[in-house]
């Protein structure tokens, strides 16, 4: 277990070092040597510490990028301890900042780095505390993280649907999460001990679909040296999930048909009929009814398919979620990030919060990883994140009334985002009854957070123990990942 007096020492044994780290030990911590950074395997074998110090030496800024890098693979905040000419030098390359949350020159004052040790202790603890699993209690019913209203109308949707073994047609925008709430409906379910296989109907060229929905027998087609059962046929007894079910075939959409009519198979270049018992869940991004009207999707297989229905939310309903999930994202992918990206600007969570999201939940991971890598400062701006210039860029109303929403949206938002999502302040801000501001935000969709943080407040470099993104954490089945 970690000690909270550990402490990681990364410096060469000579006079004043070890005169430093006799120094602490005295004052209660229990210290680590290490002797160079390029020890990568010792530095593995050590566990995990908090804090620690590193001597900078001259030989650090030979190969400062290699430094850097070796540095950035470290869990531990690190506090630099170097001569002032080798402090000068380091800071030209701007890497004190990046690297380290703190310094001292040599010859150093004990008392004073015992205290910045301390300081930077009590910093990871308040981190840690913001991000206590009991924070997320909201989302508790079904280990989903989201609190918005919409969240809460999909986990109730899914504890239905998952009750009763029929099909289900999950539908939503791209990127919004269906395979997710297909895995959730899954563990919710009867069958969560038996397989769940998803297959992509638009991702597989036409004339493999057959065989890989419904495999084959020996010698069926050219290159069919071996018999290959089919997705459907491994799936016996759990879940299958067809996703892109819009991009199905017309001609293969028959075979599907007759399957789900029968719950019987038949390989390809096959004559027995295989029973096969499962559920399949379906998803698409396109409007089935619009389809079957086109000719494009068989009218008798959408029945089939849709007789239950999940709607999955894109990610600009989701009011406040949008805080939250930034900030999962954020410790989720902390190891990639250099040590002075701490958290996002208060600006920034209003940007993420008032932007469409055409993406939604796949678009949100993508700029928040990116900022994580490309920023240069302590909390990632709206630059980092590419939606200044977008948000700036405000599409044209295509009629007065539209404009006249837009800005009201706008006011809004940015008038709860300053209040910390407070409705009585808001609407003293705005001049208005708390009333008719709770009326006005039901109009424009923006949701308040039941438990909302201060905007501005600093996501942790250290993933929470909180459950995966618009996902079921099953309990004692393991984790899915987003």
């Amino acid at each position: 277990m970690k000690s909270d007096n550990n402490l990681l020492f990364i410096g060469k044994d000579d006079e004043e070092e070890n005169a430093i780290m006799e120094s602490l030990e005295k004052k209660g911590w229990s210290i680590t040597r290490v002797h160079s950074i390029d020890t990568r395997k010792e530095l593995s074998c050590i566990g995990d510490h908090d804090i620690g110090i590193l001597c900078l030496e001259p030989e650090h800024l030979e190969d400062s990028a290699r430094v850097e890098n070796l540095l950035n693979g470290l869990k531990t905040r690190l506090i630099a301890v170097a001569t002032h000419d080798l402090l000068a030098a380091f800071t030209q390359y701007h890497a004190i900042g990046r690297l380290f949350f703190g310094y001292h020159i040599i010859p150093v004052d004990t008392d004073r780095v015992h205290h910045s040790l301390e300081n930077l202790l009590s910093i990871i603890h308040l981190e840690r505390a913001s991000q206590d699993p009991e924070h997320h209690q909201g989302a508790a019913e079904c280990q989903m993280i989201g609190e918005s209203p919409v969240m809460k109308g999909l986990f109730k949707c899914i504890h239905k649907v998952a009750a009763v073994d029929a099909p289900v047609l999950i539908q939503g925008e791209s990127g919004t999460g269906k395979e997710l709430a297909a895995k959730a409906i899954h563990r919710e379910s009867s069958r969560s001990e038996s397989p769940f296989n998803a297959i992509n109907c638009g991702a597989l060229p036409a004339n493999l679909i057959q065989s890989e929905l419904f495999g084959h027998e020996k010698g069926a087609f050219t290159g069919a040296t071996q018999r290959k059962l089919g997705i459907i046929e491994h799936t016996d007894g759990g879940t299958l999930f067809l996703d892109e079910i819009g991009d199905l075939p017309l001609e293969m959409q028959v075979n599907l048909l007759r399957f789900l009519e029968n719950n019987t198979i038949q390989r390809v270049g096959g004559l027995k009929e295989i029973v096969v018992n499962l559920r399949v869940l379906a998803a698409t991004h396109v409007d089935l009814e619009q389809a079957v009207k086109e000719g494009k999707f068989r009218e008798d297989l959408y029945h089939r398919l849709n007789v239950l229905q999940v709607q999955v939310p894109p990610l600009k309903e989701r009011g406040a979620d949008i805080v939250m999930l930034a900030h999962y994202f954020f410790n989720k992918f902390s190891a990639d990030k250099p040590f002075i990206v701490n958290g996002f600007s208060k600006e920034s969570l209003a940007v993420m919060q008032g932007s469409e999201w055409p993406g939604n939940i796949r678009e949100l991971i993508n700029r928040v990883r990116r900022a994580m890598v490309m920023s240069e400062h302590s909390l990632i701006r709206p630059t980092d994140l590419g939606l200044e210039r977008r948000h700036s860029e405000a599409r044209y109303a295509s009629s007065l009334e539209e404009a006249r929403d837009m800005a009201e949206r706008s006011v809004i938002m940015a008038s709860l985002t300053r209040n910390a999502f407070n409705i009585l302040h808001a609407a003293r801000e705005l001049g208005i009854s708390r009333v008719t501001l709770y009326r006005l935000m039901e109009k424009h969709k923006v949701h308040r957070h039941e438990h909302h943080k201060e905007a501005g407040s600093i996501a942790t470099n250290r993933a929470p123990a909180s459950p995966n993104v618009l996902s079921f954490t099953p309990t004692s089945k393991g984790r899915n990942n987003l």
